[in-house]
């Protein structure tokens, strides 16, 4: 796919509290599913939209994340000795990306974490993706996404119908859905659930162009003491439009422990060496009980 987009930022500095004590010397963004780690899905996921630069936003404990993405000479000379060409090949894949690595000093916030990359953006529009919002290995989401930015010159942000008392989880947005694409009037991060202006909830797939960083610089902290990147994006819309896309697909969120699991256990379903035997151990476990 071609596209006008080239650079993805992948915020990855987060404390992983959540999956504690896994968490505590690697990033949660490493863990598995299945065969391969979080963050890898989500890169291979813009590498199909045609993206080719990833600017990554890390902090203390996430030096496994540049290990990954690097050359491992000895292993990959081991299985290339061995005859593991397929091995081999999965490994180098995405060898040929660029990858640029920002420390973010302090935890302040997604909308602080975004800012940290300005001088690597630049004057472009650029991708967001929040590696424990995982979509299937198949999603178009990103692609019509990016084909709605095309369309707009404007940026886009992936939204999920979600249950009413769940909405303080999330950014909400208020907005006129027509023909399958909302027109933002306002987002609100995080609000009691009777003052939520939706249950449409942003998930972690957005567009955005280089007038949100003048936004961010200026930004003030908001929930939780950070500085929230909805509510840079509720500035904007008072002065641009901002679209956003319901997803038609199932997400996970891998950011928590059930969601974490059913992600593994559908995976796991699909992936074609593996679906046999789990399937009949899943069969066996719920007849035990």
């Amino acid at each position: 796919m071609k596209t006008a987009i080239k650079k993805a930022i992948f915020p990855a500095a987060g404390l992983g509290t959540r999956f504690l004590p896994a968490t505590k010397a690697s990033p949660k963004e490493m863990m598995p599913i299945v065969d391969k780690p979080l963050i890898q899905y989500g890169v291979e996921e813009c590498v199909r939209c045609g993206i080719e630069e990833f600017i990554i936003i890390t902090g203390k404990n996430k030096r496994t994340i540049e290990d990954h993405f690097d050359s491992a000479y000895e292993l990959e000379d081991k299985l290339r000795k061995s005859g593991k060409q397929k091995l081999l090949d999965e490994l180098n894949k995405l060898q040929q990306i660029k990858f640029a690595y920002i420390r973010q000093r302090e935890a302040l916030g997604l909308g602080h974490a975004i800012l940290c990359a300005k001088a690597f953006v630049r004057e472009e529009p650029f991708v967001v993706i929040l590696s424990d919002d995982l979509l299937n290995q198949d999603s178009t989401t990103l692609k019509d996404m990016i084909r709605i930015y095309e369309d707009k010159k404007a940026p886009v942000i992936a939204v999920e119908n979600v249950p009413r008392e769940n909405v303080q989880r999330y950014g909400i947005i208020a907005g006129k859905l027509k023909d399958g694409v909302y027109e933002i009037t306002d987002l609100v991060e995080k609000p009691k659930p009777e003052d939520a202006p939706s249950n449409q909830g942003i998930i972690g797939r957005y567009i955005l162009t280089p007038e949100i960083f003048d936004i961010l610089e200026k930004q003030k902290p908001g929930a939780g003491g950070e500085i929230q990147l909805t509510d840079a994006l509720k500035t904007f819309v008072r002065k641009k439009p901002i679209y956003g896309y319901a997803i038609k697909e199932r997400r996970y969120d891998a950011g928590d422990k059930l969601g974490y699991l059913e992600a593994t256990v559908d995976f796991a379903l699909a992936n074609k060496e593996l679906a046999p035997g789990f399937r009949k151990f899943l069969l066996e476990r719920m007849r035990i009980g």
